[in-house]
């Protein structure tokens, strides 16, 4: 099973094309920002907390439960866990993606295009 470690590499491989990430922690875990702003962390080797709008997080939610769920102490909070093992890099990617333009600043967006 992979640990924290390889779950961060796995991370940081499928964000190489987003500007301005760098990895920092979280809560004492591993995490990526930004330009300073957290945008996923890995909560433990199993779980990724990555930020997303309310709205989408309860649609991810509603349509993918085996992958997304949250727990009461994530409840109102826009942050939304994920079962690692349950998504491929693709879907992930795209994810990862999603979260860096929730939380990163507008410069690096820009960046992006």
């Amino acid at each position: 099973m992979p640990d924290e470690k390889d779950l961060l590499a796995r991370l940081r491989r499928l964000c190489d094309d987003l500007p301005g990430v760098e990895a920092g922690t979280s809560y004492g875990t591993p995490a990526l920002k930004a330009g300073g702003k957290l945008f996923v962390r890995v909560k433990d080797a199993g779980t990724l907390v990555l930020m997303a709008p309310m709205d989408e997080k309860e649609r991810l939610i509603e349509m993918a439960p085996g992958t997304y769920y949250e727990t009461d102490h994530y409840r109102g909070w826009p942050a939304l866990l994920v079962r690692a093992a349950a998504i491929d890099d693709e879907a992930l990617r795209r994810r990862l993606a999603e979260a860096w333009h929730f939380k990163a600043p507008a410069k690096l967006r820009r960046m992006r295009g």
